[in-house]
């Protein structure tokens, strides 16, 4: 069976609580898509398994639960705890956690809203978002509105083009593809960079070395 044929059969069963647990599924691991959980859920509401307004609502509550569960996972870990362990990672630093969080707690809630409409960084943005602490009810409201906006197109493009819900899924997987793209690019150079970096810091400090050497 494939997934689009598992997602419908699980909310033809559930009615919208199937659409609420997909989703939520979905933000917890980003593999499964919501660019085609959600367009299958507007084809079966257009089936009359269930109304629009309801799928909607229970896509949206879905989403801000997974977030949520990732919100309080970044909460636990805390950021010092992430400073330590990213001391023990090549090519990172404390320091550099302590950098993206004070980035994260200055542009957080911005970071929040628009990331839920970037794949991956949709799911993951939750996790910063506990570690620096921001304040629940901002979490929750910002959260909400964004999914909400992400979840209501793709739902209501599912639902208008029926059996044609396919075409939404597509357009979407190549913008999320082009998202991918440039996310490893972006990766690769702050790797590069990174390695960079140490490379100029051992030199420097074997020249350093090598100086109090000559003076002794």
């Amino acid at each position: 069976m494939s997934i689009d044929q598992w997602a419908i059969s699980v909310m033809e069963t559930l009615g919208v609580a199937g659409a609420a647990l997909l989703v939520a599924i979905e933000s917890l691991f980003p593999p499964i898509p919501s660019e085609l959980i959600l367009p299958l859920a507007g084809f079966t509401a257009s089936q009359g398994s269930f109304d629009l307004v309801s799928v909607i609502v229970a896509a949206t509550i879905g989403s801000v639960s997974g977030a949520l569960a990732l919100y309080y996972l970044g909460y636990g870990v805390g950021a010092e705890r992430l400073a330590h362990f990213s001391d023990r990672v090549p090519l990172m630093s404390g320091a550099d956690v302590h950098k993206a969080m004070a980035w994260f707690h200055r542009f957080g809630p911005i970071a929040v809203l628009i990331g839920r409409f970037i794949p991956i960084v949709r799911s993951l943005i939750s996790i910063p978002a506990g570690v620096d602490r921001m304040r629940l009810w901002l979490f929750l409201l910002l959260t909400t509105i964004g999914s909400g906006i992400w979840n209501t197109i793709f739902v209501v493009l599912g639902y208008v083009l029926g059996e044609n819900w396919v075409v939404v899924e597509d357009i979407a997987s190549r913008y999320s593809r082009a998202v991918l793209v440039i996310a490893i690019i972006v990766v690769v150079a702050f790797i590069v960079w990174r390695a960079v970096r140490v490379v100029r810091r051992r030199r420097a400090a074997e020249q350093a070395g090598s100086a109090t050497d000559e003076q002794v």
